[in-house]
């Protein structure tokens, strides 16, 4: 007999599904436009939400089950510990690169010469006094003579420190919008969890959605976290030294941490300066040296603490997301592009592993 369910379509009912899909079509392009300028905000939020909703429902716990408290208790703490040092660090950032800028527009970019003492480091010493002093004397030369090369690259940095401050805001709201997130954790992760299994199906949704959960809490954490807070604490430490260019030192050292190199590469040229050629005192140099090579070593202690599982995803991954984050979305990509791609990764390598569980299966 002929299924009557299997009946071909009138011309009305295509016309009807064509309009129909045209229409749901030109819903979701809307949406995405209207939607398109917080992506970038609302990603970090999410990162930073799903990262510390463990701690968060712990303190709810502990409050009876308070949620929306609990949020407000871990947004504000996080505007003050890490808003502040943010702030001063991207303020710094950007001061100096629009220094260099207007130093070189102006032709005004000086390199004081080396204090006798650096000649006297071992092993090193020599050689750099000698490169410094060339430096300091042929510089006005140098810059004249590739000024038109140099310039494009000093406006591309001018543009970098027009950006670090909205990003540093942008990146305090995001901290607002992730306790929101927090505060309705629950309601929204059983949308998310419906929402992934009308996708993947409704064996497949939930194992999915608990993948990318945790691949995004450990490579956040474990890696991004780490970093980032290593280069916190180094920068504060930059400023209140003295040490010039504190920003983009501070950038250096993120890199390296998400690099997994040691931060001591940063820290103990720095010492080295403060020494060689800072004009503090004894007691303000030893006080500084002690802080920056502890800050170069603080990894060893936030690795155990926030590491947790471990990153499941393989380094170059992580590396491949967080440089090509940089490149395409700036500072915010560094994070996004790093968690992004190691979630997809893992995504991608749960559904090869199933592909060949079936075929096991179809074997057997």
């Amino acid at each position: 007999m002929e299924d009557p369910n299997n009946k071909p379509m009138t011309a009305p009912e295509f016309a009807d599904a064509m309009i129909g899909l045209g229409l749901t079509a030109a819903l979701i392009i809307l949406c995405l436009q209207v939607f398109t300028p917080f992506i970038g905000i609302m990603l970090w939020a999410l990162i930073i939400a799903v990262m510390l909703f463990p701690a968060h429902q712990k303190l709810a716990s502990r409050m009876g089950g308070r949620q929306g408290r609990s949020s407000a208790v871990i947004v504000i703490t996080g505007l003050l510990i890490i808003g502040a040092p943010l702030i001063i660090l991207g303020g710094s950032l950007a001061n100096q690169l629009t220094v260099s800028f207007h130093a070189f527009q102006n032709d005004t970019i000086h390199i004081s010469q080396p204090a006798p003492s650096v000649e006297e480091w071992p092993v090193i010493g020599e050689k750099v006094f000698n490169t410094w002093s060339q430096a300091s004397t042929n510089l006005p030369d140098f810059i004249k003579e590739n000024k038109a090369g140099l310039e494009n690259v000093v406006k591309r940095a001018i543009v970098v420190s027009a950006s670090t401050m909205s990003s540093v805001f942008m990146f305090l709201g995001a901290i607002i919008i992730a306790g929101i997130m927090m505060a309705y954790g629950d309601s929204g992760g059983i949308a998310m969890q419906r929402i992934v299994s009308r996708v993947s199906g409704r064996e497949k949704g939930p194992e999915l959605l608990k993948l990318s959960t945790l691949t995004l809490r450990s490579v956040a954490a474990g890696v991004l976290g780490v970093a980032f807070l290593q280069a916190l604490i180094m920068g504060v430490g930059f400023v209140f030294s003295g040490i010039p260019a504190a920003g983009v030192l501070a950038v250096v050292v993120l890199l390296i941490g998400i690099l997994q190199l040691p931060a001591l590469l940063v820290s103990i040229p720095v010492v080295a300066w403060l020494w060689g050629v800072g004009d503090g005192s004894n007691v303000h140099n030893l006080i500084w040296t002690v802080y920056l090579l502890v800050g170069g070593l603080a990894d060893n202690v936030l690795k155990p603490l926030l590491l947790g599982r471990g990153v499941d995803a393989p380094m170059p991954i992580i590396l491949l997301g967080a440089i090509g984050g940089m490149i395409s979305a700036g500072i915010i990509g560094l994070f996004v592009g790093a968690v992004l791609l190691a979630v997809g990764y893992q995504v991608f390598m749960a559904w090869v592993g199933n592909a060949d569980e079936n075929e096991e299966v179809a074997k057997s």
